[in-house]
């Protein structure tokens, strides 16, 4: 049995799909399946059993003997909730006790941390575990998986095999039910489909032009490549940055958007919110050489081919990983 929590969300549900690819049929997928927004994720999928995000400890303890693999992709990942005490439930407090599950049955783990960790990257974007105490994320998602990694290298008791992923901007298929937290790829596809245009925040930093603000881009499916990865891997424990190693302007991914639907580019610029002007991002590139030096060398993909196959292949038709 292999568990992914966050199951029926977007990088959850793709993962699953990927693992049915490869044969694995006996899954056990974690979540809220309350919100039935997502459920249309997990439609066409092989999956063992349903177990209730708060009923998984108790399911563990009875069937742990069972469980190969768990993929810990579930937390509370929006950036404009500032309600420390939802992080602190569901990604720190649920994330403790994942581990201390996978300690006490000795159970692999790979678990969802975030690029949101490095703040405005004044401590630059290497994934160096000595450097975490001193990030100083944007918001308090940021700062519940700081803290999350942060005790994760503390613990004398450690699963055999561990990874933290610092995922940078996914986009990709299944993020249909994430409304404002969807790509800006999806935002995009939506606005092009209405307006035949797209606004894009004007830049408000003199070193960088308008639309040239710059992100780590990161197509899921390269993302669900690594975690296959080390699923089969199982050593070189650790925190690993996963992105595409490339940072793309925002003009770039607006552009392919356009080019991909087969439309004129068209974009115009309007003022950042000046409550997040402070707390905005100009620049993120993940430093993917701790990730290459274990012996992951599929290349990723570009910009250009990861919206062209995501707006052809599912954005144009509706279609799910």
């Amino acid at each position: 049995m292999i568990i992914v929590t966050g199951a029926a969300g977007f990088i959850g549900s793709g993962l699953i799909s990927r693992l049915n690819k490869d044969g694995f049929k006996s899954i056990i997928a974690v979540d809220d399946f309350s919100k039935i927004e997502k459920a249309e994720n997990l439609e066409g999928k092989t999956i063992q059993e349903k177990v209730e995000r708060s009923g998984l400890f108790e399911w563990l303890d009875q069937h742990n003997r069972d469980v190969e693999f768990i993929f810990h992709i579930g937390a509370r990942t929006d950036t404009t909730e500032f309600d420390r005490e939802i992080f602190e439930e569901l990604n720190v407090s649920y994330s403790k006790q994942i581990w201390e599950k996978c300690v006490a049955y000795q159970i692999p783990l790979v678990y969802a941390s975030s690029a949101a960790t490095y703040g405005l990257g004044e401590h630059g974007y290497d994934d160096n575990e000595s450097t975490l105490s001193q990030l100083k994320p944007l918001n308090p998602y940021g700062d519940s998986k700081n803290e999350f990694d942060i005790w994760a290298l503390q613990q004398e008791k450690k699963p055999f095999f561990w990874a933290g992923l610092k995922f940078f901007n996914v986009y990709g298929p299944n993020e249909y039910h994430k409304g404002r937290m969807a790509s800006v790829v999806m935002h995009a596809f939506n606005q092009i489909n209405k307006t035949e245009k797209m606004k894009l925040f004007r830049s408000h930093n003199p070193d960088f032009k308008d639309g040239e603000q710059m992100r780590d881009f990161i197509y899921v499916k390269d993302l669900i490549d690594v975690c296959i990865f080390f699923m089969h891997h199982r050593k070189n424990s650790g925190i690993y940055n996963l992105g595409s190693g490339r940072a793309r302007t925002f003009k770039d991914l607006v552009t392919s958007t356009f080019n991909a639907m087969g439309k004129p580019a068209d974009i115009s610029y309007i003022d950042t919110p000046e409550d997040i002007r402070d707390k905005y991002q100009y620049f993120t590139q993940a430093n993917m050489s701790k990730l290459r030096s274990i012996g992951f060398t599929r290349p990723f993909t570009s910009l250009e081919d990861g919206i062209d196959d995501y707006v052809k292949n599912y954005l144009s038709t509706g279609a799910y990983l």
